[in-house]
């Protein structure tokens, strides 16, 4: 008798779990279209069928919200012109004015338009996706005293606000990121992107790509890591594989990819071998140790100008020392300090037409004594220093204010 029951309950048992794993028959429709290119590699027509133990949790087809992206509805706001909105109080970028529409863009005549795009899904850990509200938190800058010019003044920039993204998939993510990018790109104005982890240098050059021609944007990539990882249990989009994705789909030519920054244990030779098959260019801190920086700063320029018309740089902070950015995910000992990276960017994006920025990793709840956040802000503000340097035809990538140097007065 009891083993009779004992049969009878393990047979419940397999039919319970057979009937809560099996996936709903519709599962071309629970892919939602979001997802189309992350998933672009094709499966075998025929496959065995899954056990129920391996058997993958589609997306709700039927879900309400299924939708990432949304149109701004401003339909009940109260009438008003076409243009960028100031504001007398909220948290933006830098304090810039609010733009909530292409038209806005357009009507203002905007050149430069912030988002915010709060992704930390794709290292496997929370944090990176506070990063933007502490650069909105901390709104001083917009000016350089090496220069004396004030990019607030000399550029009509706004606030765009947050990519419309799905804080519990990465893969979701990128096409919203990508297309909110594509629409400020389409204006004329650059898009400045704050993350978030580094997946989205995916979405922004893409996006970018899709604007300027695919193979006519070159990238920048700042980074202790070369980002350009095989895929990880399965996933083609994480915050180490944005570069190998933007290759292999063509949107950029690898000898336009130019990489600075590099050490650690990753990547081994099987990585250097994949970049140098794919002809990219890349320099290591072990370069730079033993060439010097000055020497390396100048190659990278050099470089910068050996390449396509448009320009994107991407810049994860931990290319910079933890001395400097201890709020990052994957700090690595021996980078960058401010007094070299500040000048590079200043002149990488003064010598260039420089179509798209973005700055990753920032996590600042690892740093308590907010000084991340402080190198990131001025990161950003000497790009836009230089952008403005640019449009003022002050474009020598060693520029300083006559007031600024030494005049030989005793």
């Amino acid at each position: 008798m009891t083993r009779q029951m004992s049969s009878v309950v393990l047979l419940l048992i397999v039919l319970s779990v057979v009937s809560c794993t099996t996936p709903p028959q519709s599962t071309e429709e629970a892919l939602p279209e979001a997802t189309e290119e992350a998933a672009s590699d094709e499966q075998p027509e025929e496959q065995e069928e899954a056990t129920s133990a391996d058997t993958i949790i589609r997306l709700d087809p039927n879900a309400e919200n299924l939708e990432v992206w949304k149109e701004r509805d401003i339909s009940e706001d109260p009438p008003r012109e076409p243009g960028p909105i100031k504001t007398f109080g909220p948290l933006t970028f830098f304090g810039l004015p609010i733009a909530m529409t292409t038209e806005d863009l357009v009507a203002g005549e905007v050149e430069v338009a912030f988002i915010a795009a709060p992704v930390d899904m794709g290292s496997g850990y929370r944090g990176a996706g506070e990063g933007p509200t502490a650069m909105r938190a901390l709104r001083r800058g917009g000016g350089s005293m090496e220069t004396l010019v004030k990019w607030k003044t000399e550029l009509k920039g706004v606030d765009y606000g947050d990519a419309p993204i799905d804080k519990l998939s990465l893969e979701r993510s990128m096409p919203s990121i990508r297309r909110m990018v594509r629409e400020i790109a389409e204006t004329g104005a650059i898009p400045i992107i704050i993350g978030g982890d580094h997946s989205i240098e995916y979405a922004n050059v893409a996006g970018l790509a899709d604007v300027y021609g695919k193979e006519n944007v070159g990238v920048i990539h700042f980074d202790a890591h070369y980002d350009a990882g095989e895929s990880r249990t399965g996933h083609l989009i994480t915050h180490g594989r944005p570069i190998r994705r933007l290759i292999e789909e063509g949107h950029v030519l690898g000898e336009n990819y130019i990489q600075v920054g590099l050490r650690g244990g990753w990547p081994g030779p099987d990585g250097f071998e994949w970049m140098r098959e794919n002809n990219l260019r890349y320099h290591t801190m072990a370069e730079i140790d033993r060439d010097g920086w000055g020497a390396v700063m100048d190659l990278v320029l050099d470089e910068a100008n050996d390449g396509p018309q448009y320009l994107h740089i991407s810049f994860d902070i931990d290319v910079m020392d933890p001395a400097y950015t201890a709020g990052t995910g994957t700090p690595v000992a021996g980078g960058l300090t401010p007094r070299e990276v500040f000048p590079l960017i200043r002149g990488l994006c003064a010598e260039n037409n420089v179509v798209g920025f973005d700055l990753v990793e920032l996590a600042p709840l690892l740093d308590a004594g907010y000084t991340s956040v402080l190198n990131s802000k001025k990161v950003v503000d000497e790009c836009l220093t230089g952008v403005a340097l640019k449009k003022k035809g002050l474009s020598g990538r060693d520029y300083l204010n006559p007031l600024t140097r030494r005049d030989g007065r005793r």
